[in-house]
């Protein structure tokens, strides 16, 4: 097999029609469909069979509930794929996604290749471009260029990988963000990586999501920076320096706090922002670093909408905050 993609799944009986859809149309030869239902109550296993008597190439498996990164674990054992992509079973994505961006692995012999997203809503209709350092060329040598480190989406789903890379470090079970925690990682084992940025991946976002409630798991993220700081520090790579802090701008700041504004209780809300404050001091990253970091070639504070900046500043000036802001 060229790509196995793996599909976790529970409980999105109502898109998983559209999304294997887009997996079994795919003009990509040699590509293996791994739907791995994850305790699902609903009838999203009688959607998997269907398919699965159609097509060959759908192996489908059942397991007990664990979560997502379970599920994607236990369908990297199964793999047989030269590379292995990961889908999400309420998303969807182009017909052409895995032959062009099998086609860059192979050309630029990489190890990784990941394309653009965009977010659709409940009719498959695209409204926001999730473009993917637009400004780098198709194929980044890291030991020459290692920006995309401080600077990249941690999506598993716009990717695929070489199978290889999994043999040490698969996604940490019973934690959030478990993708910032991963990808990172695996671009540290890698030498080069190949891009297209076309918005082959359709990412699904519910109208509801907006009245989301987010909790005290937020914290998660700390864990996922941490760590791949270790692993950063410990690798090939760990000459660039300004890439790490790069990173723990975008992933342990800018990233958190967009997490914080969907915490409704105060009080833990309150907690959150004062364990940012100390991370952030930790890493040595203070307030004129945070509105100097630069995304995709541009400053990456003035490229928000109004309202998310006017948070930012508000998380930023915050009194519980202890950043030494009057000194730089």
């Amino acid at each position: 097999m060229k790509i196995s993609v793996i599909v976790p799944v529970y409980n999105t009986s109502d898109y998983l029609v559209k999304c294997l859809d887009s997996l079994v149309n795919q003009t990509l030869d040699e590509l293996e469909i791994i739907v791995v239902n994850d305790g699902s109550t609903d009838n999203s296993q009688e959607i998997i069979d269907d398919y699965a008597s159609q097509y060959s190439n759908i192996k489908a498996f059942q397991k007990p509930n664990g979560g997502l990164s379970d599920a994607r674990n236990f369908g990297i054992e199964k793999a047989k794929g030269e590379f292995i992509g990961f889908v999400d079973s309420d998303d969807f994505v182009d017909e052409k996604m895995f032959e062009i961006m099998y086609g860059l692995a192979k050309k630029h012999d990489s190890e990784i290749v990941f394309c653009d997203l965009e977010k659709v809503n409940e009719n498959g209709e695209a409204f926001r471009d999730l473009p993917q350092s637009p400004q780098l060329p198709e194929k980044i040598n890291l030991e020459e260029d290692f920006t995309i480190f401080g600077e990249m989406s941690c999506f598993a789903c716009n990717k695929i990988f070489k199978s290889e890379l999994f043999e040490q470090d698969k996604f940490i079970r019973g934690i959030h963000f478990e993708d910032i925690e991963l990808i990172p990682k695996l671009i540290l084992k890698s030498k080069v990586i190949a891009k297209i940025n076309e918005p082959f991946y359709k990412y699904f976002e519910r109208q509801n999501s907006i009245t989301r409630s987010h909790t005290e798991k937020g914290l998660d993220m700390f864990t996922a920076v941490e760590n791949v700081k270790n692993a950063f520090e410990q690798s090939e790579y760990s000459h660039y320096k300004n890439e790490l802090e790069r990173f723990l701008i975008l992933q342990a700041f800018y990233s958190f706090v967009a997490y914080t504004a969907y915490v409704k209780d105060n009080s833990l809300k309150k907690t959150m922002l004062d364990q940012l404050s100390a991370k952030m001091n930790s890493f040595g990253i203070n307030k004129l670093k945070i509105l100097k970091y630069r995304r995709f070639g541009r400053n990456y504070f003035f490229s928000l909408p109004p309202k998310k900046q006017i948070y930012y500043l508000l998380v930023l000036i915050h009194k519980n905050l202890i950043f030494n802001f009057g000194a730089k």
